[in-house]
């Protein structure tokens, strides 16, 4: 498992405490970074992620809700609802990760995570999310940047 693989998991782990909790994720993060425990601290990577997840947080429900009209966000299993999210994060605005990498990524965490059907959902969420990022002047599928 790469790096940002492994960060990914652990940024999907922080949204997912907080969802099940009821917390802010703000706080959530807050909380993983003043008291890891045992853990091992959170990669830089994970903390981009959910602070660059929270700062869009809108913005990508949005999104995500327009790429599923016909599931919405509060029937997705919550496993889903955060992938979807770490994901068309990456695609709409990190230029360093290619959006193909993102897709992939998503879909072989909820392979390993989630329900059955969930890698075919998530691969036709992003999929759709990424043919419409450019049309948002966002990272474009064009920019293929290696991982």
């Amino acid at each position: 498992m790469s790096a940002r693989t492994k960060a990914r998991k652990r940024a999907l782990d922080v949204l997912f405490e907080a969802e099940q909790r009821g917390m802010n994720v703000g706080d959530a993060l807050t909380s993983r970074l003043m008291e890891s425990g045992r853990e091992t601290p959170l990669p830089d990577y994970s903390v981009e992620i959910v602070r660059g997840v929270v700062s869009q947080w809108r913005e990508l429900e949005s999104i995500i809700a327009d790429a599923s009209p016909d599931w919405p966000m509060k029937r997705m299993p919550s496993v889903d609802r955060n992938l979807l999210r770490i994901a068309a994060w990456e695609i709409l605005s990190n230029d360093d990760v290619s959006v193909a990498v993102a897709i992939d990524e998503a879909v072989e965490l909820a392979r390993d995570l989630s329900t059955d059907d969930s890698p075919r959902f998530i691969n036709g969420v992003l999929g759709r999310i990424a043919r419409e990022a450019p049309a948002l002047g966002t990272n474009s599928a064009e920019g293929m940047a290696t991982e």
